[in-house]
């Protein structure tokens, strides 16, 4: 039974990594013709609608959560909404995304490392050496750029720091869900964080002006279709699997699949954006799946042995 469930779960997060591979293509596709603000507010509000619109179908009323859970719901939608996203739209802005994922690859490692830093998770040597090859990894990508990466990119250093921004706040948003995950559930923790996210989004972007009627209207429909995919698929949809994987298998174990980004990535932006994929790209992305599979690898053989 619980080898089925667990099966079932590995699905659901594979699935979320692959979504999530392909949100940096549309991302970067939106980047180049969309202001990075406004892309991420309407990112958010489709995937705020497509919740609700589903709680509506589906007939499962949105609990009231207490002051405390509320604190705690808007301080996710501020780290996985709010923070992840504007430093995920500006940073496409200066990287590609292949490069992009590949950084993001970093949140098992980041997530390993916070865990044993603030909840006191044993980490072993091989999981030590696993979150040694995920940064080795990672800088073998940002620091050994290809020559014509760097053509008209003199800047492409501040893309790298914003895309580690997105790390940051996924590690904050995947780890501090624990309690309210097992409270709320996984779809209410989500869908409350996503609404909270989508208002601080709101706020920011109608008072800088970029919420504008002529704005939203400049929109082209391939931009739309970019928007709703990162909006329902990326958003609504891959959240509710990504936390109900946290729920039952824990953050840690849950990151590993993570290391699919890149690779979704890679193939997406060859084949619709035209990048290449590089040897230093190649190198660092075996670098940081081994690296990961060492991460998870000692969590899964107590389980195997029924402790």
């Amino acid at each position: 039974m619980t080898h089925s469930s667990d099966r079932l779960t590995y699905m659901k997060l594979a699935s979320v990594t692959m979504i999530w591979g392909a949100t940096f293509v549309a991302g970067r596709y939106l980047a180049s013709g969309v202001d990075p603000l406004l892309a991420s507010t309407l990112r958010f509000a489709l995937a705020s609608a497509a919740l609700l619109v589903f709680m509506a179908l589906a007939r499962i009323p949105l609990v009231r959560p207490s002051a405390r859970q509320l604190v705690q719901l808007a301080m996710l939608g501020f780290f996985g909404i709010y923070v992840y996203n504007l430093c995920f739209f500006y940073g496409l802005h200066y990287i590609n995304a292949s490069r992009a994922s590949l950084i993001v690859a970093l949140n098992p490692a980041v997530i390993g490392l916070a865990s044993w830093l603030l909840f006191k998770e044993r980490l072993g040597q091989a999981k030590l050496i696993g979150i040694a090859l995920c940064l080795g990894g990672a800088g073998a990508v940002i620091f050994s750029r290809n020559p014509k990466l760097l053509d008209g990119a003199a800047h492409a250093w501040v893309g790298d720091v914003l895309i580690f921004g997105c790390v940051v706040g996924w590690g904050a948003y995947s780890l501090f869900s624990r309690g309210l995950n097992q409270s709320l559930g996984a779809l209410q923790t989500v869908t409350w964080s996503i609404l909270l996210g989508t208002l601080m989004l709101t706020m920011t972007s109608a008072l800088s002006g970029r919420l504008t009627s002529a704005a939203v209207h400049a929109i082209e429909p391939a931009q739309w279709l970019s928007l709703l995919y990162l909006g329902v698929l990326g958003s609504a949809v891959a959240y509710i699997f990504w936390y109900d994987g946290i729920r039952h298998i824990g953050a840690t174990r849950a990151g590993v699949f993570i290391a699919l980004n890149p690779l979704t990535a890679v193939v997406c932006g060859a084949v619709l954006l035209g990048e290449q994929l590089t040897l230093p790209m190649a190198v660092g992305g075996a670098l940081i799946l081994l690296g990961i599979y060492l991460c998870n690898k000692p969590l899964a053989q107590p389980q195997a042995m029924g402790i």
